[in-house]
């Protein structure tokens, strides 16, 4: 059975999107591209990548035309197959090709992937996350975090999660102020 990480940007007062649903925040503390070197070792163990239609969207509009010189991790993330859950998407182009869209619960579509690849990671994806971890399929969660408090906002984790145990894996630091902060969920 393959090990589902979920990934999130976070401020440090805990927040993925702002008051308004945005994400401006993590623009606001941008200094270079803090967590490369830490990203492209992550995906090392990645075969493959979920995302909810909203994140898909946005990762569709941008990193099929990534240029890898700038954007280190555009390659694998172009590269590593790709699927969506959506019970709306017809389709779901990327670049020149498509990536397959998975219908019905989200926890079992991500309970079927962890069948056939060994580590699937979802950025992102809020809806998905939350259903993930309602239903127990999170192994791992890994945070960016963004040296920046923005006081409220939509949170990382479902309202309802209820205490979660934590195991500390690995802390990357930027000279930035950036965090990289990957648990084992217990």
């Amino acid at each position: 059975m393959g090990r589902l990480t979920v990934e999130q940007i976070v401020s440090v007062d805990g927040y993925g999107a702002d008051a308004d649903g945005g994400l401006g925040f993590i623009e606001s503390a941008r200094g270079g591209n803090p967590n490369d070197e830490d990203q492209l070792a992550f995906l090392d163990g990645i075969d493959a990548i979920l995302l909810g239609a909203n994140t898909y969207r946005m990762f569709a509009e941008y990193w099929p035309a990534a240029d890898p010189e700038v954007e280190v991790v555009a390659e694998p993330i172009n590269r590593l197959p790709k699927f969506v859950v959506s019970n709306t998407l017809e389709s779901a182009p990327w670049g020149e090709g498509s990536i397959e869209v998975l219908r019905g619960d989200a926890a079992e579509a991500a309970a079927r992937l962890k069948e056939r690849y060994d580590g699937i990671v979802v950025w992102g994806s809020f809806m998905l996350a939350d259903a993930l971890f309602a239903g127990g399929l999170v192994d791992d969660l890994r945070l960016r975090v963004v040296p920046v408090l923005i006081g409220e906002g939509r949170s990382f984790t479902p309202a309802d999660l209820g205490e979660r145990r934590l195991e500390l894996d690995h802390v990357a630091t930027h000279p930035s102020g950036h965090l990289g902060l990957s648990y084992r969920v217990r």
